[in-house]
């Protein structure tokens, strides 16, 4: 007699193979999209992984897709990254070097301002996103700090995420690194010098 029910099957696990395609096309798609934007040949993306044309559209159907999976991919790495220097390192330098990875992450996103500033609905979550995604990383950071001393008690990482952002699309290349020196100046303001007395 057969069993009133079946047992679920597992959920297949993506073969290994399948997973290094996806991490090579989005690897290539992010250097394609920095270089010359979102509308970056998806053929030129293609040969940059090492798969065939057809790989990527099966992952990622529209171009948008893509996009969207890169944009997320970093957005994730950089409040990945928040977490392992706040673990690693005394509040005022994890902000520092975070903030060195923020500038990184920028440099990335210069690709995506015509589809972020296209009018497609697609992007629309994606601004949102880059906000909701780092400030609770980088609070926990600003929150350490007030309670050791260290960081001024009345910064809010919303504000301060905004602020390192432009200072970091302010110079895109720029070889004398005038974002930088901004930025040091910025974080200077935000870090409490303990007192000698």
């Amino acid at each position: 007699m057969a069993e009133a029910s079946e047992a679920i099957p597992a959920p297949r696990r993506k073969r290994a193979d399948a997973v290094r395609n996806t991490e090579a096309v989005l690897e290539a798609a992010k250097a394609a999209f920095s270089e010359t934007g979102v509308d970056a040949s998806m053929r030129d993306i293609a040969a940059r992984a090492g798969v065939g044309v057809g790989t990527i559209y099966r992952h990622y159907p529209q171009r948008s897709d893509l996009i969207i999976a890169v944009f997320r991919r970093e957005l994730d790495a950089t409040a990945a990254e928040a977490d392992r220097l706040a673990a690693e390192h005394a509040p005022p330098t994890a902000l520092r070097l975070w903030a060195q990875a923020l500038g990184r992450f920028v440099a990335t996103k210069h690709g995506f301002v015509g589809a972020l500033h296209s009018g497609d609905p697609a992007y629309n979550p994606l601004p949102g996103q880059f906000i909701g995604v780092l400030a609770p990383k980088v609070q926990n950071i600003l929150d350490a700090g007030a309670a050791a001393g260290t960081i001024r008690h009345d910064i809010h990482a919303e504000d301060l995420i905004h602020a390192l952002t432009r200072l970091a699309d302010s110079h895109p290349g720029d070889a004398d690194d005038r974002a930088g020196r901004m930025t040091s100046v910025l974080l200077d303001g935000v870090t409490v010098v303990p007192s000698n007395d």
